[in-house]
């Protein structure tokens, strides 16, 4: 804890030097250039902590406007999955109130203390030159399966029944998930599942290697494009999972809100499939299947 600490007063009392983050000899490219001028001569903590507030609202409000739109064009709507159940602007409100305190009362303040811990367990942020897209990737993905392993134990143990109650309900109060909804949640839910996002690269740099910022805010954009993708309600022919069959989706989450059972995982399917949790969401695929099928033959 004091070395956390004494990293914080350092970070504090800081500025960036630019000139001093880039090695002799190298020729920065724009992307690099860019970065560092977000830094260069500004409070490292600060600045970094900005940078990744801002990002989360543009990625997360930004990726929930296609499907605000496809609620608006009576074309798509074939695409929706529990089609009775229409999204109101009274339930968009509501849900978005509730984001703005979580957003800027909870996560706020847990990206300010990010850095400090990140930077220890062997995070970059500023350094150049930046990571080439194979190790960005190869990062990304065992960011995804770490955290899709976390998800999906944390989220069975919070439909145990006192957890559920006082925590996770809160979350299931929209049976019929909208994509503003992903981060609807208790505020306790919303740091322990955090964790999984975050953990992911910080175990990564203590058992492989250094991780670096930008990687890390790649990782975050993407996982909150697989999010709001899962709380959408829509199942467009598109959608990823019918082209990689062990993603999950909104098809498969979907109905995790509708029964309040089975499939608890964020990203992939197979931990369901392996351990029993998606044997009513088949059984009820496989009822739909045949209700379409007397409906062709009549």
């Amino acid at each position: 804890m004091d070395v956390v600490l004494d990293n914080v007063r350092g970070l504090l009392n800081s500025t960036v030097d630019a000139s001093t983050k880039i090695p002799a000899g190298y020729a920065p490219s724009w992307f690099e250039r860019t970065w560092l001028s977000l830094f260069d001569g500004r409070n490292e903590l600060l600045t970094f902590t900005l940078v990744a507030f801002l990002m989360h609202e543009l990625v997360y409000f930004g990726r929930y406007l296609p499907f605000w739109a496809c609620d608006h064009i009576p074309a798509l709507r074939k695409y929706k999955i529990q089609d009775s159940r229409p999204v109101t602007p009274e339930m968009q409100m509501r849900c978005f109130r509730s984001l703005m305190f979580s957003h800027f009362v909870i996560e706020g303040p847990l990206m300010l203390g990010f850095l400090p811990i990140a930077q220890l367990a062997g995070i970059r942020t500023t350094e150049v030159p930046l990571p080439g897209w194979q190790e960005m990737c190869t990062q990304v993905a065992v960011f995804f399966v770490l955290e899709d392993f976390w998800h999906y134990w944390i989220h069975r143990l919070f439909h145990w029944g006192p957890l559920y109650r006082r925590v996770h309900k809160v979350h299931h109060e929209f049976s019929a998930p909208f994509g503003m909804t992903a981060e609807y949640a208790h505020p306790l839910e919303t740091v322990i599942f955090g964790q999984g996002t975050i953990g992911g690269p910080i175990l990564y740099c203590q058992l492989v290697g250094s991780v670096h910022a930008v990687t890390m805010f790649t990782w975050i954009a993407l996982r909150l494009f697989q999010a709001i993708d899962a709380h959408s309600g829509y199942d467009f022919p598109w959608s990823l999972h019918n082209f990689l069959p062990f993603w999950a989706g909104a098809d498969h989450h979907d109905y995790h809100h509708a029964a309040f059972v089975n499939n608890f995982a964020s990203s992939f399917r197979w931990w369901d499939s392996i351990f029993g949790t998606d044997a009513k969401y088949h059984a009820h695929k496989a009822r739909l299947a045949e209700q379409r099928a007397c409906k062709k033959a009549n």
